[in-house]
């Protein structure tokens, strides 16, 4: 019979073994997660101009998805409320060690006071020119909605969607990500109306028909369609001070090659 102190050098040797593979087990999980969790980000950003791509983001290979993403057609910008851009270190002072827009949690975003969040912005160069694609964030039924919004170069049309989810109900709410005819419906729709100014897009019953700031919801998902319609009438407005400024700048340039 093995004696007390033979039992108690076994157990904590044991145990720190034990510990220090889950420990290791746990750090490798990680990281991989982390890298999981940026290419699903970085597809369901470039799904949103899935029409001027050669092939659909969601049969593309994690390499090719992050080599379209990291390449020269795809630029990363970070803004703060007032439309100015910011450099790395004021990314990684707003609690982004990597520096750049994609490591922009807008769940933690949102939980600030709107005047101290910081937005990301992609913009795409395509053959038809670029498309700047915007991150908005809401709250549906259940649980928090979000989604990915390509504007053409108007700032006004757009040029494609994505949604998704945290909790909403099979066959109902979460048909805005499951039904690709959901997101469809946007393309093409206006966020400024004849005049230019911002009124944004919303979602209805219905009735929508010949209305270029609608889109009929989903039936029996109410609740979520007004979460994805209040998401993408605030959420887009939050980046007018920016298209604002690009704008002017543009309107200044054409009127100096006038002259």
């Amino acid at each position: 019979m093995h004696s007390t102190k033979y039992i108690v050098v076994f157990v904590t040797i044991l145990t720190t073994v034990v510990a220090v593979i889950l420990s290791f087990l746990f750090s490798t999980w990680q990281e991989q997660s982390k890298l999981n969790e940026a290419i699903f980000n970085k597809r369901a950003i470039l799904s949103s101009v899935k029409d001027y791509l050669d092939a659909d983001p969601k049969t593309m290979s994690d390499e090719e998805v992050v080599e379209l993403f990291d390449g020269k057609q795809m630029k990363q910008i970070a803004l703060d409320m007032d439309g100015e851009e910011l450099g790395s270190e004021e990314i990684k002072e707003s609690g982004y060690k990597g520096g750049r827009a994609e490591d922009i949690d807008m769940a933690k975003e949102k939980k600030k006071d709107e005047e101290e969040r910081i937005l990301p912005l992609y913009v795409f160069t395509s053959s038809e020119g670029p498309l700047y694609i915007v991150s908005v964030r809401g709250s549906g039924l259940w649980d928090e909605i979000w989604g990915n919004i390509a504007l053409k170069a108007d700032f006004s049309t757009v040029a494609g969607t994505t949604f998704d989810h945290k909790g909403e109900t099979p066959g109902l709410g979460a048909e805005i990500k499951d039904n690709p005819a959901f997101p469809a419906k946007f393309t093409g729709k206006q966020f400024l109306n004849a005049e230019g100014e911002y009124v944004g897009i919303d979602v209805v019953k219905n009735g929508s028909k010949g209305n270029p700031h609608k889109v009929d919801g989903i039936s029996g998902a109410t609740v979520t369609g007004v979460g994805v319609g209040e998401m993408m009438v605030r959420g887009v407005r939050y980046y007018q001070p920016y298209f604002n400024k690009i704008k002017s700048s543009q309107g200044a340039q054409m009127g100096m090659l006038n002259n």
